[in-house]
C-alpha cells in the first residue's frame, strides 16, 4: 500500500518550488504573451516552393528583431509570420513582405490580419473570468456530490494543476495566446474527473473501513485506484503526443494538454487526495 499521506510534506514542497520558480520567472521575464493577448499582426504567406524557414527569418529579423513568431504549416509549404504589436509599422511590414517576395520570387501573402491591444486587453479579462466561473461550478459540483471538503481538496489540485503547467510556459517563455486557454479549460476537465475516480473510492472505503484511520482510507483509495489513473491518462497522452509530433499546426493546443494532463494525474494522487485528509484531521480535531 503506498504511503501517500505520510510524505504530504513532500509532495507540496516539490510543487511548491516549482511554482516559486515559475512566479520568479513572470515576476522577472513576464510571460510571452502571444498577438491573442497584446496585440499586432498575423501574416500567413504561401511560398510555392522549397525554402529554408532560417533565411526568411533572418528578413524579418531585420525589422521586428525579437518580437516575431514563426513556423511553417501545410507540409511546410507556408509560414505563418505573427509580429508583437509596436514592434513594426505598417511602412515596415510591407517592406519585409517586399523583401520576402524579392528573395522568394513565386511566395504570395495569403492572409494578413491585425488584433488591437484593447482586443488583447478584454481577451484576458475574458479568460480569467473563464477559468473562475469554471472553478466555482466544479466547487459546487464535487460539493453537492460529495462533501465540500472534498471540493476544496479538488479545486486546490486544480490550482496547482494550473500554476505549474505556466509555470513551465514562464520558465521555458513558449508563447501563450487563446489556444492556451482553451487547453487549460480542458485539462480542468481531464483533472476534475481523474480526481473525482479517487475520491469517490474513498467515500466507498470510508463506509467499509469504519475503524481504518483517514491515512489509511487514503492511501488504501488511492493504491486502488492508482493503476486506473496512471493506464488512463497514458493512453491520453500517447494519443496527443502522436498528434503533437506529427501535427506540428496544433502544438499550441497539444503543448499544454500534455503539461497540464500529465500534472493533473500527479495532483490527483499527490495533491488532491492528501489535501482531503489534512482538511478531514482538521475538521474532526476542531470538532473535538
Amino acid at each position: 500500500m503506498l504511503k501517500v499521506v505520510e510524505k504530504t510534506k513532500l509532495w507540496f514542497s516539490i510543487s511548491l518550488i516549482i511554482i516559486i520558480i515559475g512566479m520568479g520567472f513572470i515576476a522577472t521575464k513576464g510571460l510571452n504573451l502571444g498577438i491573442d493577448f497584446k496585440g499586432g499582426t498575423a501574416l500567413t504567406i504561401n511560398m510555392n516552393q522549397k525554402f529554408d524557414k532560417s533565411d526568411v527569418d533572418k528578413i524579418i529579423d531585420k525589422y521586428a528583431k525579437n518580437d516575431y513568431l514563426s513556423k511553417t504549416v501545410n507540409d511546410a509549404k507556408e509560414i505563418e509570420i505573427t509580429v508583437k504589436s509596436d514592434a513594426i509599422s505598417a511602412d515596415e511590414t510591407a517592406s519585409m513582405l517586399k523583401e520576402i517576395k524579392t528573395q522568394f520570387k513565386s511566395s504570395s501573402l495569403i492572409s494578413e490580419d491585425t488584433i488591437g491591444a484593447s482586443i488583447g486587453s478584454e481577451l484576458k479579462t475574458k479568460a480569467l473570468t473563464a477559468l473562475i466561473v469554471a472553478m466555482i461550478f466544479m466547487l459546487i459540483y464535487v460539493g453537492v456530490r460529495f462533501e465540500f471538503k472534498f471540493a476544496s481538496a479538488a479545486i486546490f489540485a486544480l490550482v496547482h494543476d494550473i500554476l505549474i503547467t505556466i509555470t513551465v510556459y514562464a520558465v521555458f517563455q513558449i508563447a501563450v495566446n487563446a489556444t492556451f486557454i482553451a487547453a487549460i479549460l480542458t485539462v480542468v476537465g481531464y483533472s476534475i474527473n481523474d480526481t473525482i475516480v479517487i475520491f469517490d473510492r474513498i467515500r466507498e472505503n470510508q463506509r467499509i473501513m469504519r475503524k481504518a484511520t483517514i491515512e489509511e482510507i487514503t492511501n488504501t483509495s488511492v493504491t486502488q485506484t492508482l493503476a486506473r489513473s496512471i493506464n488512463t491518462v497514458l493512453t491520453v497522452l500517447i494519443c496527443i503526443f502522436s498528434v503533437w509530433v506529427f501535427v506540428p499546426s496544433i502544438r499550441d493546443l497539444t503543448g499544454p494538454l500534455l503539461i497540464g494532463i500529465g500534472v493533473g494525474c500527479y495532483s490527483s494522487i499527490f495533491i488532491a487526495s492528501p489535501m482531503w485528509a489534512f482538511l478531514k484531521k482538521r475538521t474532526k480535531k476542531v470538532t473535538v
